[in-house]
C-alpha cells in the first residue's frame, strides 16, 4: 500500500465494557484522508463510545487505533488534540460571555511577553473565520451569535488546533434548513482541502447528500458499509434495524369524525398582526410544516395555554372554551409533547415512573390527599410495556434514557391522561429509525381510535408519510392547506416561504 493510499485513522477490533454492559464488540473503522464518513445506527447501537475513544474521552477495554498506519494511544482529549482529532459534540462547548476569537483559542492563547496577545488571537481568527465563510467581527461576542454561526465558531476553534479528522455529532440537530445549507457547504470545502470528516446524524437525507461512504452499528458491532452509490434510505435502514422496512409510514384510510379541535381567528404573542384559522377531526393526522421560525410552536404553545392567545376563539368538541393555562387545556382532554424534551418534557432527575406519573398525580390522589402509589406503579409499567420504553426497571434515572426511550416516557406520562386531543412539537427530533417508527405506528394507533392529532414536523418526508393533510405556515400566518394528494416537497416549500397563491395557481 503507498502512502496515498494508507488510510488516515483505523479503528481494529474496538470493544468497549461498562458495568454489566457491552457497549461496542470488536468493531472496525476506516476514515480515509479528504473524505465524509458518516457512521449511523440507532440510539444506543454505539457511535457517541466510538467517538468518545477516538476523542480521548473514554479509554477501548480492547483493540487499536493506528494514525497513518502507525498504533497510537488515545487516553485523553490532549492526546487526540495533539494527533488531530476534534470531537464538536451536539451540545457545543463555547463560552457565551466572550467573543468569538477568545472562544477559538480559549485555554491555548497566544502570549506575548507573558501576557495574552489579543492582536494575534484576532488576526488568527480572522483567518479561521474565513475558512468557514463565517463573516462577523472576531471581537463579537459569542451568546449574541445565531445557533448557526455558533456552530462555525466551533468548526473554526477545531481548525485552530490543526483538525485532520473533524468528528461532528448531530450538527444540524438546532439548525434551520438555510443554515444547514450554509454547513454542508463548509464541510465539502473542507474535504476539498484534506480535512476528514466523520458524520453523524439520524437525518438519513442529510447523510444522502453529503456522506462519500456511511459505516453502520447495530447493537455496538459492525453492521456493515455503504459507498456512495450504494446510499439511499433503504440500504441505510436496512442496515441500522436489521430488516426491511417496506412501509416506514404506515398508514391506513379511515373516515374522521366529529370536529374535535377548532380554531377561529386565534391570534398569538409572538404573531399578534395574523389570525389563525383551522380545524380537526376525530381520527385525523394533521401536520404543520414551515420554516424555523415561522411560528409553529408558538400555536402549540398558545393552543395549550404556555403562554395564553390575545384573541381569538378555540372550540373543543363544538363547545367553545377558555385556555388560559396547560391546566385548562388538560382538563379539555388535551396534551402537548413538547419540542425539547430535556427542558419542557422531563424531570431528567426522577426516575421513569415519578415522571410518567407526574400529570396525574393530582387526578388520582386517595381520599383527596395522598399519592396512590399502587395506581402509579401500574399505570407506569402497562405504559413501559405499550410503548416499548427500553429502561432497566421503573426507577431507571430519565436522563440516562437514550433519546428516543425519553420521548417515548414523555408520551407516556401524557397518554396516561387518555386524551382526545394530542399536540406534538417535533416528536422525532432526536431520535434513531427504529424509535421514529414505534412513534408513527402509535400516531396511528391513536388515530384509529378517534384521537385528533395535530404534529409539527421539519422533516418534510415525515409531512409527507404521516399526514391526512397538512397545514402550512410562514412568518405566524397559515398560508395554504394541503390535502394528502396534493402533499409534495414543492407544495410544502412554496407556501413555507410565502407564496400563498400556489395552490390556486396550480
Amino acid at each position: 500500500m503507498t502512502e496515498a493510499d494508507q488510510p488516515l485513522l483505523q479503528v481494529q477490533q474496538i470493544t468497549k465494557r461498562f458495568p454489566g454492559v457491552r457497549a461496542l464488540h470488536q468493531v472496525d473503522l476506516t476514515i480515509n484522508k479528504g473524505e465524509v464518513l458518516a457512521v449511523i445506527g440507532e440510539n444506543g447501537a454505539g457511535k457517541s463510545t466510538l467517538m468518545k475513544i477516538l476523542a480521548g474521552v473514554q479509554l477501548p477495554s480492547e483493540g487499536r487505533i493506528l494514525i497513518d498506519g502507525q498504533p497510537v494511544v488515545i487516553d485523553s482529549v490532549q492526546s487526540a488534540l495533539d494527533l488531530g482529532i476534534v470531537l464538536i459534540h451536539q451540545e457545543l462547548n463555547l463560552s457565551d460571555n466572550l467573543d468569538v476569537g477568545s472562544n477559538i483559542f480559549l485555554g491555548r492563547e497566544p502570549r506575548r511577553f507573558g501576557l495574552i496577545d489579543q492582536a494575534k488571537i484576532y488576526a488568527q481568527s480572522k483567518k479561521l473565520l474565513e475558512r468557514v465563510t463565517l463573516d462577523c467581527p472576531v471581537d463579537t461576542i459569542v451568546g449574541t451569535l445565531p445557533i448557526g454561526q455558533q456552530q462555525m465558531v466551533e468548526i473554526a476553534k477545531a481548525l485552530s488546533v490543526n483538525a485532520r479528522v473533524l468528528i461532528m455529532d448531530e450538527p444540524t440537530s438546532s439548525l434551520s434548513h438555510h443554515e444547514a445549507k450554509a454547513l454542508f457547504r463548509v464541510i465539502k470545502d473542507l474535504r476539498a482541502k484534506g480535512v476528514s470528516i466523520v458524520y453523524i446524524s439520524h437525518r438519513l437525507s442529510e447523510v444522502k447528500e453529503i456522506a462519500d461512504r456511511v459505516a453502520v452499528l447495530r447493537d455496538g458491532e459492525n453492521a456493515g458499509e455503504l459507498d456512495r452509490d450504494q446510499i439511499n434510505h433503504d440500504n441505510m435502514v436496512r442496515l441500522m434495524v436489521g430488516r426491511d422496512i417496506s412501509q416506514f409510514y404506515a398508514r391506513k384510510h379511515h373516515a374522521p369524525g366529529d370536529i374535535a379541535l377548532e380554531v377561529r381567528d386565534l391570534v398569538t404573542p409572538t404573531w399578534p398582526m395574523h389570525k389563525l384559522n383551522f380545524a380537526i377531526r376525530q381520527g385525523e393526522i394533521v401536520g404543520v410544516a414551515g420554516l424555523v421560525g415561522a411560528g409553529r410552536t408558538e400555536m402549540l404553545a398558545s393552543l395549550f395555554g404556555v403562554t395564553p392567545a390575545l384573541g381569538g376563539q378555540i372550540h373543543v368538541f363544538g363547545k367553545p372554551v377558555e385556555i388560559h393555562s396547560p391546566l385548562h387545556a388538560i382538563r379539555n382532554e388535551m396534551a402537548l409533547v413538547p419540542e425539547d424534551r430535556k427542558q419542557h418534557g422531563l424531570l431528567l432527575e426522577m426516575s421513569v415512573l415519578h415522571n410518567m406519573s407526574l400529570v396525574r398525580i393530582r387526578r388520582d390522589r386517595i381520599a383527596g390527599m395522598f399519592i396512590d402509589k399502587a395506581g402509579e406503579l401500574r399505570i407506569c409499567d402497562e405504559m413501559i410495556d405499550r410503548l416499548n420504553i427500553k429502561t432497566p426497571d421503573r426507577w431507571q434515572v430519565a436522563q440516562y434514557l437514550s433519546g428516543g426511550n425519553q420521548q417515548k416516557v414523555v408520551l407516556g406520562k401524557w397518554l396516561n391522561l387518555k386524551p382526545r386531543i394530542l399536540l406534538l412539537d417535533e416528536p422525532t427530533r432526536g431520535i434513531d429509525v427504529g424509535a421514529k417508527q414505534e412513534i408513527y405506528q402509535l400516531m396511528e394507533e391513536l388515530a384509529e381510535q378517534g384521537v385528533a392529532i395535530l404534529f409539527v414536523s421539519s422533516e418534510m418526508e415525515e409531512i409527507m408519510g404521516m399526514s391526512d393533510r397538512a397545514l402550512v405556515m410562514h412568518e405566524g400566518a397559515i398560508t395554504g392547506e394541503l390535502s394528502r394528494a396534493q402533499l409534495n416537497e414543492e407544495a410544502i416549500m412554496q407556501l413555507a416561504t410565502g407564496n400563498v397563491d400556489y395552490i390556486e395557481e396550480r
